[in-house]
């Protein structure tokens, strides 16, 4: 849909896919549920390293997280749903970012930012864990040694992507409790 004001165009948003007539509107619940939990996410930043200088910048002033529905920083994981893990994780944190992640209500998301966190980075020794993913399942990767601003970003969308079309009975599934025994979470 597009409209001309003063010779520019403006190009709106349709509605999104459902019902709709004079003074109604109906869609699935589903739809609406993904909708607000896309726009509204609580993060609970957890850096140990340089790519949480990164997400400082992300949060910053000139890439602004909060148009993205994410302004509000939680540090308890009971009001957070999105565990952003940046940074060396050593094995022996290992135990306390499980925790971390268990004290976070469903549903909950993690986003495993830069090669430390994802992989074990350049630290490939015996007192460092070798990706968050061996304690716990991981949404979305954000690569990088430290990935910058708009990968962060870019993680986010791909997260809310993720929220939104998630389905609200999906964590209550079968496939989700055996993703979970897998990492020892009943």
């Amino acid at each position: 849909m597009e409209t001309q004001v003063k010779d520019r165009k403006i190009e709106t948003v349709g509605a999104p896919a459902g019902i709709e007539g004079p003074g109604f509107f109906a869609t699935s619940l589903d739809k609406v549920v993904g909708m607000a939990r896309k726009n509204s996410l609580w993060p609970l930043p957890f850096a140990t390293s340089c790519c949480g200088i990164e997400f400082m910048a992300t949060m910053a002033a000139h890439y602004d997280l909060g148009r993205f529905g994410a302004e509000r920083l939680s540090f308890s994981p009971r009001q957070a749903d999105l565990l952003m893990v940046m940074g060396t994780i050593a094995k022996k944190m290992a135990p306390v970012l499980q925790q971390v992640y268990l004290q976070m209500a469903e549903p909950r998301w993690v986003l495993s930012m830069g090669a430390c966190a994802s992989s074990g980075g350049i630290f490939d020794t015996y007192s460092v864990l070798q990706g968050i993913d061996r304690i716990m399942p991981v949404d979305v990767y954000v690569p990088g040694c430290p990935p910058r601003p708009e990968q962060v970003l870019d993680g986010i969308l791909k997260i809310q992507e993720l929220v939104q079309n998630e389905s609200i009975r999906r964590r209550q599934g079968p496939e989700y409790k055996m993703l979970l025994s897998k990492y020892g979470i009943e």
